[in-house]
């Protein structure tokens, strides 16, 4: 009897999840390629898609943050592509592109626009960054004051003191 109840169940899932595929699959081809799925504020996103057709030549897209931008074919044939640059100002979140080609195809996907990168030498509250010969002139000071105090200590001992 326990064999039937594990037996039912595990079928039961199992079909549950082959009902699944054909959702999974058809959600995960849009046809639009969005090269790099992640970007930073100031870098050039590439599109490109084939969902347009062999003798289809141009398309018009659309980012939300970006505005409009136009794709043309490439060096291969059927494949349109464009790019556009991602603001400055872009906040981090998700960016929808659009992608509307003759006759009458609409395709639509997103990417992640990222935090930007800081830019620069990190303040740590040492001075000016740039300025190195100073840092490691104070550094060398600071190592053969050290270094001195060491041999005064080391020469002050008796020699019978262990510690």
């Amino acid at each position: 009897m326990r064999i039937t109840h594990v037996g039912v169940g595990l079928g039961l899932a199992v079909g549950a999840l082959a009902l699944q595929i054909p959702v999974a699959v058809a959600a995960g081809d849009a046809g639009l390629t969005i090269s790099s799925g992640k970007a930073a504020p100031g870098s050039t996103v590439t599109v490109s898609t084939r969902a347009c057709g062999p003798d289809v030549t141009y398309g018009k897209g659309e980012s939300e943050a970006a505005g409009q931008f136009h794709l043309f074919e490439g060096d291969r044939k059927g494949v349109l592509t464009g790019e556009f640059q991602v603001p400055e100002e872009s906040e981090p979140g998700t960016d929808t592109v659009t992608v509307k080609c003759p006759p009458r195809i609409k395709i639509t996907d997103s990417y992640e626009i990222t935090a930007p990168r800081p830019n620069g030498a990190v303040d740590a509250g040492f001075g000016d960054s740039r300025d190195t010969n100073r840092q490691l002139a104070v550094g060398g000071v600071l190592l053969a004051v050290a270094g001195a105090g060491w041999m005064l200590r080391m020469r002050r001992r008796s020699p019978g003191d262990p510690t």
